[in-house]
């Protein structure tokens, strides 16, 4: 039995449903929410079920849920209608009013939207927290305490002189520190001026280390530019100031509530599952979602992989997510947990992210398979514009998940790494196995396209760790990418990295080389063209007694003479590669020349000679004819299939 269900913003609960407008007596229509919808659809339990939405926005009170009674659903809009489903409340009642001897817009916050938040969007666009500076970003000027480690954080740090502002109330704001690869998002507890002192009630994630950068945010004293907001949370009132041409009559300004929009939650342990939900041509936008207060600390130790997805599956397989639009949300967009198996997101568009985009399985390791997620594709989507709130969100994170497809997807725009594979440290257990990442372009990760940072460090296009036999990295294009202090690399294969292979891809534009490995056995990196690193070309970190990675066919292109930096040994297969030193001819590999490199036994069939791009300066990295890379058996790469 096929059956179909019509929703509206107008619509009404104590309708059936069944017309896709009200009838002329308004006594039966669309329904008003899609919860009653589905509530109707575990009552009647058809075969399969249609459930369209109207246009307009949907501003949810709760997140959409579905269960083990929700199986065969497709959610699409009706005809050419744009639904919106909105986790977040509209401002109403504003009122001109002066603030600090300012013109600013006031509204009362109303009872529904509880505690501090930090997202505003007005009139379709993200309203700018207050903040200090401006525009750029402070630096850490010394640590007055001792921690044991780097892995202890501070609850304190000294300013330069006259960076520190005289707040009146110190805290009702916040200071974002970025320090090594996260940012700490840490409460102020009290600001000295005299010793340039500011203290925070939460602990920074890491160490602290001087010239680490930062900026203060929602405070009163920062409110000045147009586009910018601030909320006395104690008066719970809200102050704008208006961009040009914005009317106060016509004001939509609306405040996230929602962490999440969709829950959809099986039952993996027992090998029950939602299984067929179809999502189409639908927006999510509008979520918040904060720290929790009893966390001691100001952030997660990598990835900011512990903020959640606006949209979160658990025990869902075989489900679709096609020609979506994720936006302005305050943390990941979608977040495929425990027991995601064979599930498509496809032809979406994610932008405009407080965290992530996409978060692929767990940080912890299932030996029950039902609860293991695998086999889920990420195709032609667009992912940009990232770590709004949580720089050190990732485009695609995929955890302790195995035998994933991430393909022809552009991911940029983020402040640390474009794609990271696994979560395990060494050589121990891992599920991270038999992934492939082909086709994708990922580009201005750590420094964005409009020039705002790097701001963190040791990132990378794509970042791996732990065993991942079978995980394949081929016909990419990973470039621009830039890291604070040390780190922005186009390939990573970190921490006990194992078993993948990085084959026909275009590498270029990194501040600290095209290749790293950090240490890990077995890799195999052929057939990629590495090209104008700033400060080397490849680097090799922590020599270890086996065959760390294989190094064969590729062409090497830059300017400098460290062409391989790091911990350099003998434990590697280096062979029949083409390198290019555009400024000069004398390579040098660790400490040693070309001849005493090769003398080692290394890069046997390799040469130094012109590659013959057509015009790389254009980054047309084609090869000409006559390119002795296709004498030596490069494969010149294939186009997006």
């Amino acid at each position: 039995m096929q059956f179909s269900l019509h929703i509206a913003p107008n619509g009404n609960d104590a309708w059936s449903g069944t017309r896709p407008a009200p009838n002329r007596a308004r006594t039966d229509g669309p329904l008003a929410s899609i919860q009653r919808a589905l509530q109707i659809v575990a009552e009647r339990k058809p075969n399969s079920t249609t459930l369209y939405l109207r246009g307009g926005t949907y501003f949810l009170g709760e997140p959409i849920t579905l269960t083990l009674e929700h199986s065969n659903i497709t959610f699409q809009p009706y005809r050419t209608e744009k639904p919106i489903l909105s986790g977040g409340v509209a401002l109403t009642g504003w009122q001109e009013t002066s603030l600090d001897g300012k013109r600013v817009w006031a509204v009362s916050v109303p009872r529904s939207v509880q505690g501090v938040f930090r997202q505003l969007f007005v009139n379709g666009k993200r309203a700018v927290r207050a903040r200090s500076p401006k525009q750029g970003y402070l630096k850490v000027a010394e640590l007055p305490d001792s921690t044991p480690d780097w892995f202890q954080g501070h609850m304190r740090f000294r300013a330069h002189p006259n960076d520190l502002p005289n707040l009146c109330n110190p805290s009702e704001g916040e200071v974002l520190v970025f320090n090594r690869w996260v940012e700490s998002r840490l409460p102020l507890r009290a600001i000295n001026l005299s010793e340039r002192l500011i203290e925070f009630s939460k602990r920074s994630t890491f160490q602290l280390q001087a010239d680490d950068l930062y900026f203060l945010e929602g405070i009163r004293e920062a409110l000045s530019a147009p586009g910018e907001w601030y909320l006395d949370n104690q008066a719970r009132t809200l102050y704008y100031i208006p961009r040009r041409g914005e009317r106060i009559d016509r004001i939509v300004a609306i405040v996230p509530v929602l962490s999440q929009l969709v829950r959809m939650v099986g039952e993996p342990e027992k090998g029950r599952y939602v299984q067929d939900v179809a999502w189409h041509g639908i927006t999510f936008a509008h979520t918040e979602w904060s720290l929790p207060a009893e966390m001691e600390t100001g952030g997660f130790v990598q990835a900011a992989f512990g903020v959640p997805g606006a949209f979160y599956g658990e025990g869902i397989r075989n489900c679709r997510i096609e020609k979506c639009q994720f936006v302005q949300l305050g943390g990941y967009a979608i977040e495929l947990g425990r027991g995601c198996q064979r599930n498509r997101i496809e032809h979406c568009t994610l932008t405009d992210l407080g965290a992530g985009g996409i978060k692929i399985g767990e940080p912890s390791l299932r030996e029950n398979s039902n609860e293991q997620s695998f086999g889920n594709t990420v195709a032609h989507c667009t992912i940009t514009d990232g770590g709004k709130l949580f720089a050190s969100a990732i485009g695609v994170w995929i955890g302790q998940s195995y035998s994933n497809r991430i393909t022809h997807c552009e991911i940029a725009d983020f402040y640390y790494t474009g794609i990271s594979i696994g979560w395990t440290w060494g050589y121990g257990q891992s599920l991270a196995g038999g992934n492939r990442v082909e086709f994708n372009h990922v580009h201005h990760i750590g420094k964005r396209t409009n020039g705002d940072g790097p701001l963190l460090s040791d990132m990378a296009g794509i970042y791996t760790l732990g065993i991942q036999q079978g995980t394949v990295i081929r016909h990419n294009r990973w470039h621009d990418i830039a890291g604070y202090r040390y780190g922005g690399w186009g390939i990573y294969f970190d921490e006990g990295s194992t078993g993948i292979i990085a084959e026909y891809n275009l590498v270029y534009r990194t501040t600290h080389g095209g290749f790293h490995q950090h240490y890990g056995r077995d890799n195999i990196v052929r057939n990629n063209i590495f090209a104008y690193g700033r400060d080397h070309q490849l680097q090799a970190t922590r020599p270890e007694n086996h065959r760390r990675f294989r190094f064969e066919r590729n062409i090497v292109i830059g300017q400098g003479e460290q062409w391989l930096a790091g911990g350099i040994d003998t434990n590697f297969e280096f062979e029949n590669n083409l390198y290019w030193r555009e400024d000069g001819t004398d390579l040098r590999f660790g400490n040693w020349s070309w001849d005493e490199w090769r003398a080692k036994g290394m890069d046997k069939g390799s040469q130094i000679a012109d590659p013959q791009f057509v015009n790389p300066e254009s980054d047309d990295f084609r090869l000409k004819p006559t390119s002795p890379a296709l004498k030596m058996g490069f494969e010149p790469f294939v186009k997006n299939r």
